[in-house]
């Protein structure tokens, strides 16, 4: 297959991880890179070799097919929406917009144009969670009744360099972390049907721990402990909690129990780790299943750029980021009017990946 042509928008810390992992698939070819900082884009060139260039000027190039978006949280739905008018695919880092209403003009956007919207993120796409799929789907644990799934943490001001915008609109724990274990118990499980949930925030205000803004306090914009319960389409009934305000657990990152056993899951914002089954009163490691174990933070562009090419469709789609998105808001919804969430929008479950796929194959 032709090599698609991509053009970068957004070089912050996460292009690095897209870039290394991009080498790894012939289908991706970066054309050029752009940033509303040019000395960020610049930066991007020398390390990479990917030209910089103007957001205008990459946009308005004939030659590139998708625009990979790794902007900030509050820019995504625009970015995607001018790739769009553009004439361009577009696939963007999670989470898909800010609320729903965001979400869905985009998908609205490239459905009139006949275009693809893609949304991190792609670790389910990785060899653990591959493995999960398998085992649920081979029906390892039996038919499965209930899930958890615990992120729990102090929050990032104690080490990130520049931590505020995790405590504005579009970040906390659930916005910045829920979209992996939530995808991971979608793709599991099938989709959502409603949600009924508390959010609440430990503190008002933060202060930064790490160089170069150590001692700085930040305003915290958003509820930074939120607790939830899920019931899918197929009764599984889901105990999720996210929380920037827990020093320290010792809950497991996702299990899901069946009538017959129970799984253990590893980390999902990986892409290997330990998968364990028990049946009985010990856990049993699980032989991973399938490759892709590494960081392949670009594994779900190029299974949508494989799409592209072969007419089929990909993974980490919109539908799938949207419904996602629409999981958390309700979140929100729900502990503000005290009662259920019903859920709009049911995409399918995801196509699990082929085992044995050799490195920089997708099928």
């Amino acid at each position: 297959m032709d090599p698609v042509r991509i053009g970068l928008i957004g070089c912050g810390t996460i292009s690095g991880a897209y870039l290394r992992a991009a080498a790894t698939f012939e289908i991706l070819h970066f054309a050029g890179c752009a940033d509303i900082d040019a000395s960020a884009a610049q930066r991007t060139e020398e390390r990479f070799g990917v030209p910089a260039m103007s957001v205008d000027d990459l946009l308005g190039r004939d030659d590139v097919e998708v625009i990979l978006n790794l902007t900030i949280p509050a820019a995504h739905g625009a970015v995607n929406r001018a790739a769009i008018e553009a004439g361009k695919h577009a696939y963007c880092e999670k989470p898909f917009g800010l609320d729903v209403a965001e979400g869905q003009r985009v998908l609205e956007a490239a459905d009139a144009a006949g275009l693809r919207v893609g949304c991190a993120p792609d670790t389910f796409l990785g060899g653990g969670h591959q493995t999960v799929r398998g085992l649920i789907d081979a029906g390892a644990v039996g038919t499965p009744v209930a899930a958890t799934a615990f992120m729990m943490g102090p929050g990032h001001e104690a080490w990130h360099p520049n931590p505020a915008f995790y405590y504005q609109s579009g970040g906390g724990p659930l916005f910045d972390m829920g979209p992996y274990y939530l995808t991971a118990l979608v793709h599991a499980l099938g989709p959502v049907r409603r949600v009924a949930a508390i959010t609440t925030r430990g503190r008002e205000t933060r202060v930064i721990g790490s160089a170069p803004r150590r001692g700085e306090p930040i305003d915290v914009e958003v509820d930074t402990h939120t607790a939830g319960t899920l019931e899918f389409d197929s009764g599984v009934v889901a105990t999720v909690v996210m929380s920037f305000d827990v020093r320290l657990h010792s809950n497991r990152f996702i299990e899901i129990h069946g009538v017959d056993a129970s799984l253990s899951a590893p980390d999902p914002n990986g892409f290997g780790g330990t998968v364990r089954v028990s049946s009985g009163r010990e856990w049993k490691d699980r032989e991973l299943t399938h490759g892709y174990t590494d960081n392949m933070r670009s594994i779900g562009l190029a299974d949508m750029c494989v799409g592209i090419r072969t007419g089929r469709d990909h993974r980490c789609n919109g539908r799938l980021a949207h419904h996602i998105l629409e999981i958390m808001a309700a979140f929100g919804r729900s502990s503000a009017e005290g009662r259920h969430i019903e859920l709009l929008s049911r995409p399918d479950r995801p196509a699990p990946l082929p085992g044995g796929l050799a490195n920089g194959e997708l099928d």
